[in-house]
């Protein structure tokens, strides 16, 4: 029997073992892609308890407590701190196969320095310890973020936004580690929102661009667009219900637009052609400027009325959606080549069942201006865990060019994700490892260590462009 959740855990092999501790486990952590809160690395926030560093505002443990049965009073309600974790602990010493208790144990020990398995008999013990360790310096914000060998972070960052908080981290030569903006312009595009013309009025003082057209909104994000690479942002990022090709006249889609400024509701139709008259618009100013466009899809969000009623949205109650068309998506990415203005471009689909279809998409629009320019992301949300790692990238293995994947990002809230770097490192270097074992690739160690730790870094370092 091994050992649990040793120095060896998940490398099952000799080969996977050595990748791992001489080339991934000391490399530099570059998270290009999160939902972290810069005024609170700003402001060097310290916590006073472990269930705010790690219960608050984490839906993937929400969803599970709500699957053992707990009350909700003790996920998102008024319970104090300690009894919200030791529910928390309670659930989490039975959520066998589960990949959070993978992801929490990690943490535990990584951060706080206990082996202990977190469960209803040591929870009393495991509050105690992390909660004298977080009185520590060593435990604000930056101090973990410094421990977790982290280089640069971008956070999520709409365009009305003042980023004002990245402006007093970068003016802070104590703090070493960039933090960068990154592009998301959903609610500028999401026509059929109910409060979508209460934001275009925002994004209109902001900008200083009257919005009466969509051309005037095509001005006023350039405006913000603009004042976002002055704070050296060069990462967009887009939530798509699927990457839809519904092509439209420059009319028509004044005329749509025209409409819902008036008041009146859109037609599903009408949506369609409006936004993917925005993505293409969207995806043209980006290859200008040198960004990176990231496409995330195949996300069905607040299924749950009910509770999305009571809590709002990103509390727990979204699934996979199986429709996406990957003709449109293809079609999409096909009419920005005709023009020679295709970003590059990362897509991410929260369906693992699109694995094989990205990876054939991605192979007819390469081209030499980058290694793999158009990427499939890492496994993405619902798909973080062992097998979803292991699947996508032995897809993208297959039918494309894993040596140059831009790798694993935390998409996460907390300051304690940075684990699960560590956490796909460990499989990325089982997975090769495997390969090697098997005779499916040769033992040529300097090549093995430079595809290992480029996958874990360096590729995304040079896709980005980032100074580093």
């Amino acid at each position: 029997m091994k050992a649990f959740m040793d120095e060896d855990f998940l490398l099952s092999t000799p080969t996977a073992r050595k990748l791992f501790h001489d080339y991934a486990e000391n490399t530099p952590v570059l998270d290009y892609h999160c939902h972290i809160n810069p005024k609170e690395i700003a402001q060097d926030r310290k916590f006073d308890n472990i269930t705010q560093v790690w219960l608050g505002g984490d839906h993937y443990k929400w969803r599970f407590m709500r699957s053992c049965g707990v009350d909700e009073r003790y996920i998102t309600g008024d319970a104090s701190d300690k009894e919200k974790f030791m529910k928390w602990a309670e659930v989490l010493g039975k959520a066998i196969g589960n990949p959070l208790y993978h992801w929490s144990h990690l943490e535990l020990q990584r951060y706080f320095g206990c082996r202990k398995p977190l469960n209803k008999n040591t929870a009393e013990e495991i509050w105690e310890l992390c909660n004298a360790k977080l009185a520590e310096d060593s435990m604000s914000v930056r101090n973990l973020i410094r421990q977790s060998n982290v280089t640069l972070i971008c956070t999520t960052d709409d365009p009305i936004d003042t980023l004002e908080w990245h402006d007093v981290i970068a003016a802070d030569e104590s703090f070493e580690v960039q933090v960068l903006p990154a592009w998301r312009p959903d609610k500028a595009m999401n026509i059929e929102k109910p409060d979508y013309t209460d934001y275009l009025a925002k994004l209109a003082d902001v900008s200083g661009v009257k919005i009466a057209s969509f051309a005037d909104l095509k001005e006023a994000l350039k405006v913000r667009m603009a004042y976002f690479a002055s704070k050296k942002c060069s990462v967009s990022d887009h939530a798509l219900e699927y990457v839809m090709y519904a092509p439209s006249s420059e009319e028509e889609i004044e005329a749509i637009f025209a409409k819902r400024l008036a008041g009146e509701a859109v037609t599903r139709m009408e949506e369609l052609k409006f936004k993917t008259a925005f993505m293409l618009f969207a995806g043209r100013e980006y290859n200008k400027l040198g960004w990176v466009m990231q496409l995330h899809y195949g996300c069905k969000r607040d299924n749950n009325r009910l509770m999305y009623e009571k809590l709002g949205p990103d509390t727990g109650y979204d699934c996979i959606n199986n429709y996406a068309p990957s003709s449109e998506m293809a079609d999409f990415l096909n009419a920005l080549v005709q023009t020679d203005e295709l970003p590059k471009t990362i897509l991410y689909s929260l369906n693992p069942n699109d694995n094989e279809s990205i990876g054939t998409i991605l192979g007819c629009f390469q081209d030499s201006t980058a290694v793999a320019k158009i990427q499939q992301g890492s496994a993405w949300w619902f798909n973080d865990h062992k097998i979803g790692m292991q699947n996508q990238m032995l897809s993208l293995a297959s039918l494309g060019n894993l040596s140059g994947f831009v790798g694993m990002l935390t998409d996460s809230r907390s300051f304690l994700s940075y684990t699960r770097h560590e956490y796909f490192r460990r499989i990325l270097c089982n997975l090769i490892g495997d390969l090697v074992e098997n005779g499916e690739f040769p033992y040529d160690e300097e090549i093995l260590g430079e595809i290992v730790k480029d996958i874990s870094y360096y590729n995304a370092v040079r896709y980005f462009g980032f100074n580093l």
